[in-house]
């Protein structure tokens, strides 16, 4: 048996979760999210090619959180099969030996799980190489799932154990410490979303949102681009320092996004009688890393004929108003897009200036204090907060993290690792 935590399918508590005010929502979701730690069978490997994997680190992903709270668009809802074990941001373990890795290698895990994984032959998009794009995320040799974390056969990285398909293993390098290995996936983000749209030698771009994605990108843009001015709406004063440190040429407060954009790009700020105000002028590109709550600035940021980038899953309704009026391309990104994004993300997790995100892990008994964090982390001064399946017993302060996050007293107070 094996310790997890699962996600079943309950409207009442994800609907009372949804209703609650933004302030109450750190103390309160992880009491209200329909959640439940327990003791289960670790999931078998579901075909060839399968394999068994002990969980070292799992990240707390924004898309989790929204889970919890009650932010997930239905859509998404045919795309899971319940009870599912969520982590998606996974450093694991080789349980078997596997394609010349012996076990106990350190791999991370692409978590999308496409015609390969499944066992179907290749649809359209897989077969052109836009595995994250799979038409058969519901069908083939194991459940429905977008991704693992989301998929009741494959289990998930908040549990002791999961299995994954070796197509899905990305070695990591002996010298990667796991509180940056834990990164990859996210990064692997970061880069398919920076590598999903031209960005022009000296292009000014606005990365609205500076958590785990939108930091992550700034990183993925400032190494990977030819890309100019890097502006970066940030509403903590943490989160303005680390994206300085991470290549952004100047970071702005959301109450003076507007201004403050104006003054570096030119052009003129319209006031509507009712609404927010928006520029006529503005920046060549404007990447939405707030999980869709930022995109009615981005669509009200970026020049006529520029590009709105989604990198995150939108959460609320928006005015599309600016994307006909202006012509804007709007442009999705989802997940990675396989070996190569894994592999600049590994190169970028070594990078200095992410040295401290990771600043608090807990053991799964921790859970609900775990989410009340990663849901307040921003305010905290936190940036990616992970559970340790592993350990199981009380965690301490980590050396780093009284150096990196919101105060000591705070951490002992969570009890953060």
């Amino acid at each position: 048996m094996i310790l997890a935590l699962e996600y079943h399918r309950s409207p009442a508590r994800y609907l009372a979760a949804a209703r609650l005010p933004g302030r109450l929502r750190p103390a309160a979701v992880p009491s209200l999210a329909p959640l439940r730690l327990s003791h289960r069978q670790p999931p078998g490997p579901p075909g060839p090619g399968w394999v068994r994997l002990r969980t070292v680190l799992s990240g707390i992903c924004g898309s989790d959180l929204a889970m919890a709270a009650g932010k997930v668009s239905p859509y998404l809802g045919p795309l899971t099969s319940m009870p599912f074990v969520p982590g998606h941001e996974v450093l694991a373990e080789l349980m078997d030996d596997v394609d010349g890795m012996p076990a106990g290698t350190r791999v991370v895990i692409d978590p999308v799980l496409p015609c390969r994984a499944r066992g179907t032959g290749p649809c359209p998009s897989c077969a052109s190489g836009h595995e994250n794009r799979c038409d058969h995320v519901n069908a083939g040799r194991i459940s429905s799932g977008l991704q693992t974390g989301f998929c009741a056969d494959t289990g998930g990285g908040w549990s002791e154990r999961l299995v994954a398909h070796r197509s899905q293993l990305h070695r990591v390098p002996e010298s990667l410490p796991s509180e940056r290995a834990v990164l990859a996936e996210p990064l692997a983000c970061a880069v398919r979303s920076v590598r999903r749209i031209d960005v022009p030698r000296g292009t000014t771009i606005v990365v609205v949102g500076a958590g785990t994605v939108g930091l992550l990108t700034v990183l993925a843009l400032r190494e990977l681009t030819a890309a100019g001015p890097i502006i970066v709406i940030a509403r903590h004063a943490g989160q303005r320092r680390r994206a300085r440190a991470l290549g952004a040429t100047e970071t702005i407060d959301p109450s003076a996004a507007l201004r403050g954009l104006r003054r570096i790009t030119g052009g003129s700020l319209v006031r509507p009688e009712l609404g927010p105000g928006y520029l006529l002028g503005g920046a060549d590109i404007v990447i939405d890393c707030t999980g869709g709550e930022g995109l009615d600035t981005a669509l009200r940021l970026v020049r006529a004929g520029g590009t709105v980038l989604l990198s995150g899953m939108p959460s609320k309704p928006t005015d599309l108003t600016p994307a006909w009026y202006r012509e804007l391309n709007v442009v999705g990104s989802y997940a990675s897009r396989g070996a190569d994004d894994f592999g600049a993300a590994i190169d970028l997790a070594a990078h200095d200036a992410l040295d401290g995100f990771v600043d608090s892990v807990y053991p799964l008994t921790r859970w609900r204090d775990a989410l009340s964090h990663a849901l307040s982390a921003g305010r905290s001064g936190s940036v990616k907060i992970a559970f340790a399946p592993q350990n199981g017993g009380t965690p301490a302060l980590h050396g780093e993290a009284s150096s990196n996050a919101g105060g000591t007293d705070h951490l002992d107070r969570e009890g953060a690792l």
